[in-house]
């Protein structure tokens, strides 16, 4: 499959069986995270996988994973992270999005199904995960396989905003 092919085919999966991500797929993933480009090349981030049944649990009292049998979670390391000289703003979370990002596709390209969770509560899963200060946590990749009917890749025509109106040429 192309890219395009695998963006449009993927979808923020909500069910998922019980069957163990296998290791080899777990290790490209992670390894799509490994080759993804961070701002001057720093990696400011790190990744805890979570497949056992303890640590998924742990991680239910942060964050709903809807019942995933693996979660990354991607955490940013603040001492690390390039900043702009220009304004100061630090790329900690795009170097985490880009890896999460990465990890996404390779999941769907695998035939997984992925979601990717920001909604979760950071104090609790760093206690969970006793995560030291310099390490944030940024999001959560909950990766399975999909229990149900996938959505379908054409849906995009009508759920986002036509391309004329995400893109201009220019000017504004």
């Amino acid at each position: 499959m192309n890219f395009l092919d695998i963006a449009k085919s993927r979808y923020s999966v909500r069910n998922y069986t019980n069957q163990p991500v296998e290791d080899e797929k777990l290790q490209k993933i992670l390894t799509a995270a490994h080759v993804a480009p961070t701002a001057a090349n720093l990696q400011p981030v790190h990744i805890i996988a979570v497949q056992e049944a303890d640590g998924l649990s742990r991680i239910s009292k942060a964050a709903n994973i809807y019942h995933a049998p693996l979660a990354l979670i991607v955490c940013t390391d603040k001492t690390k992270a390039w900043e702009r000289p220009f304004d100061g703003m630090r790329t900690t979370d795009i170097d985490a999005s880009i890896l999460t990002d990465h990890m996404m596709m390779e999941a769907a390209d695998l035939g997984l199904g992925s979601v990717w969770i920001c909604y979760f509560k950071p104090d609790v899963l760093k206690k969970e995960f006793q995560l030291p200060e310099h390490l944030e946590p940024v999001n959560i990749l909950a990766v399975g396989y999909a229990d149900g009917v996938p959505a379908s890749p054409d849906r995009h025509s009508s759920t986002r905003i036509p391309l004329e109106e995400l893109v201009s040429y220019e000017r504004l």
